[in-house]
């Protein structure tokens, strides 16, 4: 089990690594997270949901994704509520105290995926939570030592030097554990260091004498090191010759930001994110993204003054694609009779595509392949939403799919003058094809059709697999997991 001192220490990225090196000695291997808190998440091809880092860890070792790789996902709605996945699919919304309430319940969830996993593959790789220091959420734990108990596994831990104060990270989240716990550490890894290793190692020397825990490896920091994120939005730009400026309006709840991954990673995109106090500049096309919270979040874009620049955008012949939640905001209305993403009622959308969106309890989740109705242009993602859209006035759909229920339904809408394109489908940049499509239709010219972000996730893995690869102690890391150096 990997687990951090803090957050983003490095955990997802670590199995993921780890996982690659495994699957390269012919390893049969997956990864586990217990419970994790994420508005980026993925559709299973067992027709279920988990976190989008479980996901990436999945293609890293080479095996499909399954809901038991993460019985647990909690999508954040409010400071204090959110909604609960349990091994793919959502029981119902809690505030936090009620969650608390319920991790007994979750714990028999976790324990029985586990299983099932441990009866698939020779190795499991798990990922933890946040710290196991954290000691106000000790009890009741399932994310972090109180699984490693549970199921008697061994734990390396993970901390970031980037950002400072490692040896008190790894020193004091020791002295935090009971001594049970303690004793499941059996390595350290110090993560993203820049400099002289030389001028490290008196460090090492000595955090290895204090704790008795011996160091596994020291990973160098990556330059341009693109891993799918978990939770924070990475606005890093790889632009070299921009053709095109996209606007991405951020929403307080904006789920699964990484659809702009591509984007933010073409050198022919300028991609900018609009922070949710900030205006939107001028750009060629603005897109609207998912949300967990669709009518609260078209609230503060109303009130951020965002559907005035939206609209004059399009005046000025700008183009407008909206994703999922953001194609239910470019609608007449959002209705949500059952109070499914908070208080029960009914919004007036922008007002921009004549279509309507009632929020059901039900909540779709497939994977989607098919073809642009603008053309030709091949097309595939995954759907992940609680409402029903119904088109009026015979809008042209954006794309005629067929999804992993077996059916050919047209998805997604096209305003008449073309300026407007909206779809449920995530994932629409992943592909050359549809990327390039999106690209033109919204201005770009001498598109580099070349770019392949679905290659450049391997050629990423296999660079972590090869950095890891190199400053690991393979012969120490194989005393606590099954590797042949």
């Amino acid at each position: 089990m990997v687990q951090g001192t803090t957050s983003d220490a490095g955990k997802s990225t670590l199995v993921a690594g780890l996982g690659r090196i495994l699957l390269r000695r012919g390893v049969r291997v997956a990864p586990f997270k217990p419970q994790n808190m994420a508005l980026n998440s993925a559709v299973t091809a067992d027709g279920g949901e988990i976190g989008r880092a479980q996901a990436v860890q999945a293609q890293a070792c080479g095996v499909e994704t399954s809901v038991h790789m993460n019985p647990i996902l909690i999508k954040p709605s409010s400071d204090t509520g959110a909604q609960i996945i349990v091994q793919g699919k959502p029981v119902g919304n809690f505030e936090a105290t009620g969650f608390h309430e319920y991790k007994k319940i979750a714990m028999a969830a976790v324990l029985d995926s586990y299983a099932k996993l441990r009866r698939q593959y020779s190795t499991i790789l798990v990922e933890g939570a946040g710290s196991p220091a954290e000691i106000n959420l000790r009890e009741g734990d399932i994310a972090n030592m109180g699984f490693a108990e549970a199921v008697d596994c061994p734990v390396v831990l993970v901390t970031d030097i980037d950002r400072g104060g490692s040896f008190a990270h790894l020193v004091g989240t020791l002295e935090l554990l009971s001594e049970t716990e303690k004793a499941r550490v059996k390595g350290f890894y110090i993560n993203r260091f820049r400099g002289d290793i030389k001028l490290l190692l008196p460090g090492v020397e000595w955090l290895e004498k204090r704790t008795g825990v011996p160091v596994l490896g020291i990973v160098p920091y990556i330059k341009a090191f693109h891993l799918e994120a978990e939770d924070a939005i990475n606005t890093e730009q790889h632009t070299t010759d921009a053709q095109i400026t996209v606007c991405v309006p951020v929403f307080p709840r904006i789920s699964n930001h990484t659809d702009f991954d591509p984007l933010r990673l073409h050198p022919n995109v300028n991609l900018q994110y609009v922070a949710p106090e900030g205006n939107i500049p001028p750009c060629d096309l603005i897109i609207l993204p998912g949300s967990k919270s669709v009518r609260q979040d078209l609230q503060h874009l109303k009130e951020q003054g965002w559907d005035v620049a939206i609209k004059k955008h399009l005046r000025y012949g700008g183009k407008v694609l909206g994703i999922c939640g953001g194609y239910q905001m470019l609608g007449q209305s959002i209705a949500d009779p059952h109070g499914v993403e908070g208080k029960a009622g009914e919004s007036r959308g922008l007002g921009l595509l004549n279509c309507t969106t009632v929020l059901s309890e039900a909540k779709a989740l497939r994977r989607v392949s098919g073809k642009l109705n603008s053309g030709d242009t091949p097309v595939h993602g995954y759907e992940i939403h609680m409402g029903v859209t119904e088109n009026h006035s015979g809008l042209r759909a954006f794309a005629r799919v067929e999804n992993s229920d077996g059916f050919t339904v047209d998805d997604g809408a096209c305003s008449a003058d073309d300026q407007i394109h909206a779809s449920y489908i995530h994932g629409l940049f992943d592909s050359q094809e549809s990327l390039v499509s999106i690209l033109e239709w919204a201005g770009a010219s001498n598109v580099d059709g070349e770019f392949d972000y679905e290659a450049l996730r391997e050629q990423e893995l296999d660079r972590l697999a090869d950095t890891l690869e190199s400053c690991t102690n393979l012969v120490a890391l194989g005393s606590i997991v099954c590797i042949d150096p």
